[in-house]
């Protein structure tokens, strides 16, 4: 039996998954995260236990100035993981000060699919430089592909901590560039309104965002809504995808915080 939502485990939620308003450089200058952050998610499918996401923020030595990797795995567990195995990495490196992404490397390993994908945003040349491997056919030729974008975007990772830098107020709609390879989407964050919710952190006042191109990016119709704290970290408490074969929810379930990490060996 083929279970296509586990699939949507790793895209939205990965999206640890998901943001200036698309100008090209940050707006807000509370820092909100720092290198050594670790968030730790676990998933579920409708009532099912579904797997555990975790997005942890280092600093990386290299180049002109320094930039901030966030490295993202997604697993599948427990009844799930009989039905559609999911194994993926994402390490996404980004500008710490404009909040512009630099480069996503991916490492798809769901069911039957395995594909490894290097996408390099080429800001001085307004290029994002796309190479693929479908690893689940042998004989499949590399894929390379270059694409307009603007000056500055986010992808799937960093758009989630480009909107911890906002100040968020009910009835704002924050907009942003949001990129994966081809096609550049202009996004509209709505700040929709303020709640108290119950988390394995506690009860905590939060902010309820939602983006308006679910489909566009992640291929599937439905929606996504997600829970930032109402503090100065702005911590995605919960993530929650509503597609066609049920809900599919992240929940927050711890932060650690370590020394920044040695430099990362270049990609």
């Amino acid at each position: 039996m083929k279970v296509p939502a586990s699939r949507a485990v790793a895209s939205p939620l990965v999206a640890l998954a998901l943001a200036s308003l698309g100008v090209g450089h940050a707006q807000e200058t509370a820092q909100r995260f720092e290198p050594g952050e670790a968030l730790t998610y676990d998933v579920t499918w409708s009532i099912f236990p579904a797997g555990e996401v975790t997005a942890t923020l280092r600093s990386v030595a290299g180049g002109a100035k320094d930039a901030y990797e966030v490295s993202t795995t997604a697993r599948s567990q427990g009844f799930v993981s009989l039905l559609f195995d999911v194994r993926n990495e994402f390490h996404s490196l980004f500008d710490p000060q404009t909040l512009c992404s630099q480069k996503i490397v991916k490492k798809i390993n769901e069911g039957r699919r395995h594909k490894d994908t290097s996408i390099v945003f080429d800001g001085a040349r307004k290029l994002a430089i796309l190479d693929e491997r479908d690893l689940s056919h042998a004989n499949a030729p590399p894929k390379h592909a270059e694409n307009e974008i603007p000056s500055c975007v986010q992808d799937v990772v960093t758009a989630f901590y480009f909107l911890r830098r906002q100040n968020f107020q009910v009835g704002q709609a924050i907009r942003l560039p949001i990129n994966d390879g081809s096609k550049t989407y202009d996004v509209s964050v709505e700040v929709q309104a303020r709640e108290r919710i119950q988390t394995p952190l506690g009860t905590r006042d939060a902010f309820r965002v939602e983006p308006k191109v679910f489909s566009g990016l992640f291929k599937r119709k439905g929606r996504i809504l997600i829970w930032f704290s109402d503090d100065e970290q702005h911590l995605p408490l919960r993530i929650k995808a509503m597609v066609w074969a049920g809900s599919i929810t992240g929940t927050l379930k711890s932060v650690s915080r370590t020394p920044a990490a040695s430099p990362a060996e270049e990609r």
